[in-house]
């Protein structure tokens, strides 16, 4: 799938129905969503301690990839987010850095 700007990423079909039961709402509207719209749903609305977990389950990567596609699309939704979401993903990178170094 190609995203604006000609970039590529991948389109995940994988849920994780168990983990999303502890996240109610995130897309109460479809309840057979991807985790890549979980993901979404949950950036757009972000929540330290519910990305936390997000994070611990996919990995920052994956939810780093999602934020880059919801960037791309420029919704006002993104725009409102987006200073809270670099913030708590800065914050995450920061504190796994600061855990790896430890080891």
């Amino acid at each position: 799938m190609t995203g604006k700007c000609g970039q590529r990423y991948a389109h995940s079909v994988s849920v994780d129905r168990d983990f999303w039961k502890n996240h109610p709402g995130l897309v109460w509207s479809n309840p057979d969503a991807s985790d890549d719209v979980f993901i979404r749903a949950a950036l757009v609305r972000p929540r330290f301690l519910e990305l936390l977990e997000i994070v611990e389950r996919f990995g920052i990567a994956r939810v780093e990839e999602q934020w880059r596609i919801i960037e791309l699309d420029g919704s006002r939704e993104a725009r409102r987010a987006a200073h809270i979401v670099e913030r708590i993903l800065r914050n995450m990178r920061q504190g796994m850095a600061v855990a790896a170094a430890s080891h």
